[in-house]
């Protein structure tokens, strides 16, 4: 069996990101096909949060090397300020240093085939190109989504790392991968002459842990009895998951007496930003229909989405070219779906492929106010459409570990 060296800053015990489960499920999946794991992540004094619920997930024996890693903005700031420079390409740059020493140490011990690396943390990059020059190995950068992007990161000189940090890994890495079609044309067009190296591949479920979920959890009530429930689960971002128009069209939906009779609760899980779903729920007059509770252990969030009335999915126009790992995990739970994305992006793209027919753009009060009641009509009486069968499957993350399986073998 060969061995790959795989770099993530998300890895087991950090808590508070779904990006975790990339990482994770290709730990668990790539022995069965031929490829044994060894992970390089970060101290966990760098995480802000951390959760022992999917520590039992990581297979026993698989060497994990935690490197000296500090968080610029909590550790070396002096009254909440800091020195930009210390955080570029992000807060967890002093990662790099310690993580390439260590990774040295694990190549020459383990010898292994090829190198990955992942991607939102760009550090994780510099550490993979770093370990590239020194030890020869391919190197698979896994991107997931767009890194220096039209105005984002918004600050030149941060904008100016992500682009060094990414056309190193363009020069250096054997493939280079994305989760959506959109962002893999994008840079296979600003790099044609790496257009090959260029690969999709997308997010997905975890079977286990969806059986898991099921088997664990007795509890098959709904979650607000004698309510309709429309859960979210995960982070809403106040740019690119705003839910300012969301809020306008519930509150003139209620005006109008055009919910639900027996009543409608929008449950918000660990969104994050709490206060700001709050506030936008007083000035429209919708707090009744408002609930933002604190994150879950994982199996638990997805009892929860097994037992909502219907599930949210949110994505702003300015992410077209993403989509959210959560909307996989959705698909399986077998529940109604509401996208509210643009209709021409990706996340919208990947609902319509698996049957899912009530999306309406995020950022029109006009077509939420249009789609809403219907949908929720059809999710009381039992009509809504469910993703079929054969679109479930197609999202397994086993399947997509069986793709990363074949390109390692062909890096190698």
């Amino acid at each position: 069996m060969k061995h790959v060296l795989m770099i993530a800053y998300h890895f087991p015990p950090m808590a508070g990101s779904s990006g975790i489960q990339r990482t994770l499920r290709f730990v668990q999946q790539l022995p069965r096909f031929g490829w044994q794991p060894m992970v390089l992540t970060a101290d966990l004094r760098a995480y802000e949060r951390t959760s022992a619920d999917l520590m039992s997930d990581v297979p026993a024996g698989t060497v994990v090397e935690r490197a000296f890693a500090l968080d610029t903005a909590r550790h070396l700031s002096i009254g909440q300020r800091y020195v930009a420079a210390m955080a570029r390409p992000d807060r967890w740059v002093s990662w790099r240093f310690d993580a390439v020493r260590r990774g040295m140490q694990l190549i020459r011990r383990h010898r292994p085939a090829a190198i990955w690396s992942t991607y939102p943390i760009a550090t994780a990059h510099l550490i993979g190109a770093e370990l590239q020059r020194r030890s020869g190995l391919p190197w698979i950068a896994d991107f997931r989504d767009p890194m220096a992007q039209q105005g984002y990161p918004e600050h030149p000189k941060d904008w100016q790392a992500f682009k060094a940090v990414e056309e190193r890994a363009i020069a250096q890495a054997a493939f280079c991968v994305f989760t959506t079609p959109s962002a893999t044309r994008t840079y296979r067009a600003n790099y044609p002459a790496a257009a090959s190296r260029i690969v999709q591949l997308e997010n997905g479920f975890d079977e286990e842990s969806f059986a898991a979920a099921e088997s664990a959890s007795t509890d098959r009530s709904p979650l607000n009895p004698g309510m309709l429930t429309l859960l979210h689960s995960g982070i809403v971002y106040p740019s690119e998951r705003n839910p300012l128009q969301l809020m306008t069209a519930l509150g003139q939906l209620q005006r109008a007496g055009r919910l639900p009779a027996r009543g409608l609760r929008l449950r918000f899980r660990a969104a994050v930003h709490d206060g700001l779903l709050q506030e936008l729920a007083a000035q429209h007059g919708v707090q009744a229909l408002i609930e933002t509770l604190p994150p879950l252990p994982y199996r638990q969030a997805l009892a929860e989405m097994l037992r909502a009335d219907a599930l949210l999915a949110m994505q702003g126009e300015n992410c077209n070219e993403q989509v959210p790992a959560k909307v996989y995990e959705y698909l399986r739970a077998k529940r109604p779906i509401l996208c509210l994305a643009d209709p021409i992006g990706d996340t919208a793209a990947v609902m319509r492929d698996a049957g899912v027919e009530a999306i309406a753009k995020l950022e029109s009060v006009d077509d939420i106010v249009s789609l809403l009641p219907g949908f929720l009509q059809a999710v009381g009486d039992g009509s809504a459409r469910l993703p079929p069968e054969e679109a479930v499957a197609r999202a397994s993350r086993m399947q997509r570990t069986a793709v990363l399986a074949g390109m390692l073998g062909s890096a190698v």
